[in-house]
């Protein structure tokens, strides 16, 4: 079945997370990627999480998932030879996508005027912590430098608490964000080509990518004279989440007629009648009492018959999913949203498929991620090269 970028030949050079994840995005939508590794591999491979907690370079689950539908070659691009087989496929190339830091990428042969004369039509999207221009280019981050530097960390932490630390969230969520943009960024580029005939360079910082999802924070300033942080004590309650005896729930009963709602829920506790919970501001301005009533009650309910109760009365209450809870999701299954592949080393492996859904050009699983040089020759030969004649390919 047809691609929705079926034809689309582009090239990654990528590590871990923000180049890979933006070329995936294009391969999961027909694009003809390959994924030109070091001759040690891409470090995801050696990040995990493995099967049994053993690490193996073909079995690492965060590799196998972001180079899923992608070919795969390895290249020594710090030797003359690699560069040269990097030319010889960069003519032929519709995109190069890469993150190789700023100060690296001279060696590694990634000059774009260079590259364009080799192939004027050629765009290539440069994805650094700190974009290729200005004071901080030359800096070096992973992803709880690009996190805080975009202003995410200061605005994440406990509640109501400033002597507490800022916080990151879970994982690599900064390059996620900036292979997105880099993804929308390439489409235009390519977009635009078909009117001028000419490629163009596409530069993406982590930092601004995560700067710009801040919901305009940073116009309390103008707006107001305030510096933007963490909220602290709500005014209106409840509003929070409570841990029932399978689970976590998020109770929302701001509004009157919500909160005697869940009152009816809970038995009309003699409690809920003081006055100190007699509307939602003093709700609020009483909710350590009210908390601790609450986290009682809750503790010996089960969220999803709490949830199913509160969706009857119209109560906007939400379960906390966990990872099991997800991939165990009836609503997620019907949708077909995890799809499992079988890798030749790694056996079947779960992993998400697509949040979205084309009618007429879907996306497809095509091919598991590939295993260390798995096509090195293959790619080569359709560019008339050799293993052999290249130096440092696998």
């Amino acid at each position: 079945m047809r691609g929705a970028l079926d034809g689309l030949r582009v090239l990654e050079i990528g590590e871990l997370v923000s180049a890979p994840y933006a070329a995936k995005l294009l391969a999961d939508l027909g694009a003809e990627v390959v994924k030109i590794e070091p001759p040690a591999g891409d470090p995801a491979r050696r990040r995990g999480p493995f099967p049994g907690g053993t690490p193996h370079a073909e079995k690492s689950g965060l590799f196998l998932y972001l180079n899923a539908n992608k070919r795969g070659i390895t290249l020594d691009l710090a030797s003359a030879a690699g560069r040269e087989a990097l030319d010889r496929l960069v003519a032929g190339a519709d995109l190069l996508v890469h993150n190789v830091h700023p100060l690296d990428m001279a060696a590694c042969g990634l000059d774009y005027a260079r590259l364009a004369t080799l192939n004027p039509r050629l765009v290539m999207t440069s994805i650094a912590p700190f974009g290729l221009a200005g004071p901080h280019a030359g800096y070096r981050g992973c992803d709880v430098v690009t996190w805080s530097a975009g202003g995410v960390a200061a605005l994440n932490g406990a509640p109501g608490e400033p002597d507490l630390p800022p916080l990151k969230t879970f994982g690599d969520q900064s390059g996620f964000q900036a292979a997105l943009t880099a993804t929308v960024g390439s489409l235009g580029a390519l977009f635009a080509r078909l009117t001028t005939g000419r490629g163009e360079h596409v530069e993406v910082s982590a930092q601004e990518c995560v700067a710009a999802i801040l919901e305009l924070t940073f116009e309390y300033w103008p707006y107001t004279g305030l510096v933007a942080s963490r909220l602290g004590q709500k005014p209106i309650q409840p509003l929070c989440f409570m841990e029932c005896r399978d689970g976590w729930i998020f109770l929302c009963a701001i509004e009157e007629h919500q909160w005697e709602r869940f009152v009816d829920i809970m038995g009309n506790p003699e409690w809920a009648g003081l006055e100190l919970f007699a509307n939602r501001l003093t709700r609020g301005a009483n909710f350590d009492a009210l908390q601790a009533l609450l986290q009682e009650w809750c503790r010996d309910q089960s969220v999803q018959e709490l949830y199913e109760a509160a969706q009857r009365r119209r109560i906007p209450f939400a379960p906390v999913s966990t990872m099991g809870d997800l991939v165990a999701s009836p609503h997620l299954r019907a949708r077909g949203f995890f799809v499992t592949v079988e890798h030749p080393a790694a056996g079947p492996v779960t992993m998400p498929g697509a949040p979205y859904k084309l009618s007429a050009t879907p996306w497809q699983l095509r091919r598991p991620a590939p295993c260390l040089g798995q096509h090195t020759a293959e790619v080569l030969a359709e560019v008339g090269l050799d293993t052999v004649a290249v130096g440092g390919a696998a």
